[in-house]
């Protein structure tokens, strides 16, 4: 969908912002450009909307010589976000959101028709929030606004510098996980700019990490901070770039365990003869349904005499996650709930438990597989859950 080849900007008194870039962005990828002040990550992506010319080479986007196509038309096909929002503050929400399909062409009616979609697609209600001014909103609302601005009249590209960075930690967070979801449902092809390599890893499907108007590394968060191109990219992923790749690293059902199972109507009796068998310390609690209902332990049990019903002793599961969670949203929740597994659940159904030593291994399985460029599946190395 956009293509760089042999990009450069050099500016008049000589300083070379961009050097001889050539990357591919596929259609309805997510690319961050990642990279410290003043490494050319802004100028490259103002360069696709020509609100920077580039000094030399050829950007093409879905095929097209951009170069050759009027710059306010090709503006209008592209969208724009940036870290201010830009809105316009006479306007309120929803004529504000019907921008660019106004200045298209658009009818009004069908223009406000798509606004008010499309503010409900980012989580704010037409009617609630479609008569309101910026000045009345919050800073993630406003900046919920410019993304659906952006969208309204369905570009195909999306450009976003630094989007999420006027905003406090926590809804700074809440608003990149709002829009990974959007982007699951709407695809757009889209390249953000950010300086944090955390938020990079976390939002692109690839990173381009920049040096000095140059890209060091173009590839998958995983392998970038699995296998860095080199010194510069390791240093810049940090020295903590294991940690960081348990936000890119899913839960598999390979990497689960499977503990005893108590059924919520089981007598206790029974319930725990069978832990006793099997010299286990807790099971899991299932429902009638199949369902996860929480967790019992073989103390509870022998305290309640093998009196009464699992459903009756049972305690609450806290600490879960759902499968294809990152391996940290798994860690964390072992940390808040100071639990030593956490259950995994593939919809409602119960799919086991991931333990420490069982992430550990799922972390390790993902870096060798990256490395050897195999399946985590078979990766064969000894576990520490086995020893």
């Amino acid at each position: 969908m956009i293509r760089f080849e042999q990009v450069s900007k050099v500016y008049a008194d000589g300083t070379t912002a961009v050097d001889a870039l050539s990357f591919d962005v596929a259609e309805g990828e997510l690319v961050t450009l990642v990279g410290p002040s003043g490494c050319g990550k802004t100028t490259t992506m103002m360069m696709v909307n020509r609100l920077i010319e580039p000094t030399s080479g050829r950007i093409l986007v879905d095929g097209e010589d951009i170069a050759r196509v009027d710059p306010v038309r090709l503006r209008r096909r592209i969208g724009y976000v940036i870290q201010q929002v830009g809105l316009f503050p006479h306007r309120t929400v929803l004529d504000n959101t019907a921008t660019v399909p106004a200045l298209v062409g658009w009818k009004k009616a069908k223009a406000r028709a798509r606004a008010a979609e499309l503010l409900d697609l980012v989580g704010l209600d037409p009617g609630t929030y479609g008569s309101r001014y910026p000045a009345q909103l919050s800073g993630g609302q406003r900046q919920r606004v410019g993304v659906a601005r952006a969208l309204a009249a369905d570009p195909p590209v999306l450009l976003m510098d630094e989007p999420f960075g006027a905003v406090d930690p926590v809804v700074r967070e809440r608003l990149q996980n709002e829009f990974l979801n959007l982007q699951a449902t709407v695809r757009k092809t889209v390249l953000m700019v950010t300086h944090d390599i955390e938020e990079a890893v976390r939002m692109g499907d690839r990173i381009a990490v920049y040096g000095a108007g140059r890209i060091e590394q173009y590839d998958t968060p995983t392998t970038v901070l699995g296998t860095p191109a080199n010194a510069y990219v390791a240093r810049f992923v940090g020295a903590d770039r294991g940690l960081k790749r348990l936000s890119v690293t899913p839960v598999e059902a390979a990497d689960l365990e499977q503990p005893p199972l108590a059924r919520f109507e089981d007598p206790a009796r029974s319930a725990a003869a069978a832990l006793r068998a099997e010299g286990a310390r807790w099971a899991v609690v299932l429902n009638a349904s199949g369902e996860l209902h929480g967790w019992v332990s073989a103390d509870s049990l022998a305290i309640a005499g093998g009196q009464g019903t699992v459903g009756e002793l049972a305690r609450r599961m806290e600490a879960w996650v759902p499968l294809g969670a990152p391996l940290k949203q798994a860690f964390g929740e072992m940390l808040q709930h100071d639990a030593g597994w956490v259950a995994v659940l593939d919809g409602t159904r119960f799919a086991g438990v991931l333990t420490p030593a069982k992430l550990h291994e799922a972390l390790r399985r993902s870096v060798d597989a990256e490395a050897q460029g195999i399946a985590r599946e078979d990766v064969e190395f000894d576990s520490v859950a086995d020893a």
